[in-house]
């Protein structure tokens, strides 16, 4: 009795590990099909550096490989493998080259889909994906995927998530997929080369929160019914071709707080129903072709940060109700067709930083109450008739930047109180301006752009210019300016910052002969354009030219230069436009000068130079080498008839 209760006692023992070993067995293996499926995955993928799917192999439960989630069925839901991803206390940024295999489309229980960023993700988007009925999130952004959206993504009516941006994806976007996608709350398709009209659909889409289609080719006009996407917050159709006028309809978008409709080929008015847009905090309607004016009630807008309206036709007066926007940070209203004076009520924008008014027809004077302004940083009113005479000594209570004044109808001297100023850029170009430069201008040491340009300053540049170590935009072009150029050339550097990148010193009386070593300045290493033509400089091109690594553009026209063209100046290997025309230069052209690879602008017209112009790759006209009474070869006649 006692042996048979012991066996009985061994056979239940036995029978219940065998149920707990059947039971894992049964339900931790994840389901067959959803591990072909992922395999098949990692079967089209050539390259992956950083081993994003080393865990996946047929040994193990796809359950537990990185990046994948089951539910408590054992069928996997999420799979989530981008490229940028973090932890922690890490950001990780990787790649991964293949295509989608359409297996992927056999994951029936699937409700998140994220292979975004991973930069090298190729060939169409696979229409088997269509047949994922669970999907809520599918991010394939930020890869090369091209084709078009695949026509089966109707069925991804659960869809809430649809981020396909930044890929090489052409074609219409479907009109019949967004008519069913009611649970759509974001889509991203921007970054690609779509095409056609927005569908009118799309306002079907009544859960949408962002919308985002900038930059592609997407023509027609903005449909009306995108007025009905009342929970929309994002709209950014900017960068495309869409044509028409703003519908009135997008006045009803009562939460949206981004527009951007910038660089498209809009008409029309900025219609007044988007003065109810109450949540607008950053709009952007500029690179278009608006006209009319703008509507009073714009002042409206109480939660406006941003106004960028520029390069449109706008015309009328600036509405004084501007100035009740008391959350604008920034207004950009350049390059339109305004008149009339600046609205003082400009004033009571305590939070303005950046006021850009520039390009228009408003009249002075500027408004004594924007000094008021304590927040504002950059104040551009370039290119207006204002007739000002002076620069506003209020100004000089201001913290104020970048102060851009060109063609402002200034004239006289400097004013002293400018050295006072802590001001990275001055723009006081295309005026009436006189006088010497002032020794103080070397205590503007916070100077990173100086234009000067197109006045009529006389003098040398004092020895204390070499004080702005901060300085990398010159343009002083088209003064009277006088003296040798040491000065410019030897300032000091206030590293990393300070070295020039533009230098335009043309047109003035500056004398040489280049110093030998200019190449070699530190102040020089990083030049892009160097431009000294029309002045009596006199001396030899210095060979060390050829040392400025970054030098792009070099003018040196009409400086009495005499001596050959360095070969020398071929080590320059970013040059794309050398111009030396109008000089004394004598003997041939450096042949490894005429054929540096990036080359599109050679002028040695009206010189001495001699012998065959070498053979060369770069389009050059006849012109370029006109009145060298001893050149030959093309784009000349040819040497064999040369006397």
């Amino acid at each position: 009795m006692a042996l048979l209760t012991k066996k009985k006692f061994i056979s239940f023992i036995f029978l219940h590990f065998f149920s707990i070993y059947f039971t894992l067995l049964t339900t931790e293996a994840c389901h067959p099909i959803d591990k072909a499926a992922l395999l098949g995955f990692k079967a089209n993928i050539t390259h992956d550096p950083s081993n994003l799917l080393q865990t996946w192999n047929q040994s193990t439960d796809c359950c537990t490989w990185d990046g994948i989630q089951c539910d408590s069925t054992r069928r996997v839901v999420n799979v989530s493998r981008p490229g940028l991803y973090s932890g922690d206390d890490f950001i990780s940024d990787t790649s991964m080259t293949g295509i989608i295999s359409p297996t992927l489309g056999n994951l029936t229980f699937l409700r998140l889909l994220d292979l975004s960023n991973l930069k090298d993700l190729k060939g169409p988007i696979p229409q088997e994906l269509g047949k994922l009925s669970y999907l809520r999130y599918l991010f394939l952004d930020s890869n090369k995927l091209i084709g078009s959206i695949p026509k089966s993504f109707v069925r991804l009516r659960r869809l809430k998530k649809l981020y396909l941006s930044d890929n090489q994806l052409t074609g219409q976007i479907p009109y019949s997929i967004f008519g069913y996608m009611k649970s759509l709350s974001e889509i991203g398709l921007s970054g690609n080369g779509l095409s056609g009209g927005i569908p009118s659909s799309i306002g079907k889409l009544v859960s949408l929160t962002k919308l985002d289609f900038h930059s592609n080719k997407l023509s027609g006009s903005i449909p009306v019914s995108l007025g009905g996407l009342k929970k929309l917050q994002y709209l950014d159709f900017s960068q495309n071709l869409i044509t028409g006028s703003i519908p009135t309809s997008i006045g009803e978008l009562s939460k949206l707080v981004l527009l951007y409709l910038n660089q498209n080929r809009l008409t029309g008015s900025i219609p007044s129903s988007v003065s109810q847009l109450v949540s607008l905090q950053f709009c952007r309607l500029s690179e278009n072709k608006l006209t009319g004016s703008l509507a009073t009630s714009i002042g409206k807008l109480p939660s406006i940060q941003r106004l960028i309206i520029e390069n449109n036709k706008l015309t009328g007066k600036i509405p004084d109700t501007i100035g009740l926007l008391t959350n604008l940070t920034d207004i950009f209203f350049s390059n339109n067709k305004f008149i009339g004076a600046i609205p003082s009520s400009f004033g009571n924008l305590r939070n303005l930083q950046t006021l850009d008014l520039s390009r228009n027809h408003l009249s002075g004077p500027i408004p004594p109450e924007l000094a008021k302004l304590t927040q504002l940083q950059t104040l551009d009113l370039s290119y207006n008739p204002l007739s000002l005479i002076r620069i506003p000594y209020w100004l000089s209570k201001m913290n104020v930047f970048r102060l851009l004044l060109a063609k402002t109808g200034l004239v006289g001297e400097l004013p002293t109180w400018l050295s006072s100023l802590r001001i990275s850029t001055l723009d006081l170009s295309n005026n009436g301006l006189s006088g010497k430069l002032p020794i103080w201008i070397g205590n503007m040491t916070n100077l990173s752009f100086l234009n000067l340009s197109n006045n009529g300053f006389h003098s040398a540049l004092p020895a204390e210019f070499r004080n702005l170590s901060l300085l990398m935009d010159l343009d002083l072009h088209s003064n009277q300016l006088s003296g040798h150029l040491k000065t410019i050339f030897t300032k000091r550097v206030d590293e990393p910052l300070g070295h020039y990148n533009s230098i335009d010193l043309s047109n003035n009386l500056f004398i040489g002969p280049l110093d030998t070593d200019i190449g070699n300045q530190v102040s020089m290493s990083s030049i892009q354009t160097l431009v000294l033509s029309h002045n009596p400089l006199g001396g030899s091109i210095p060979r060390s030219l050829g040392n400025l690594s970054e030098l792009k553009s070099l003018k040196l026209k009409f400086n009495g230069l005499y001596g050959r063209i360095p070969e020398h100046l071929s080590g320059a290997k970013e040059l794309s436009s050398v111009v030396l025309s109008g000089n004394k230069l004598n003997g041939g052209i450096p042949q490894k000068v005429l054929n540096l690879i990036k080359l599109t602008e050679f002028d040695v017209s009206d010189n001495r130079l001699t012998g065959q112009i070498p053979p060369h790759k770069a389009i050059i006209p006849a012109s370029a080498f006109k009145n060298n009474l001893g050149l030959c070869g093309a784009p000349l006649p040819s040497c064999k008839h040369h006397i």
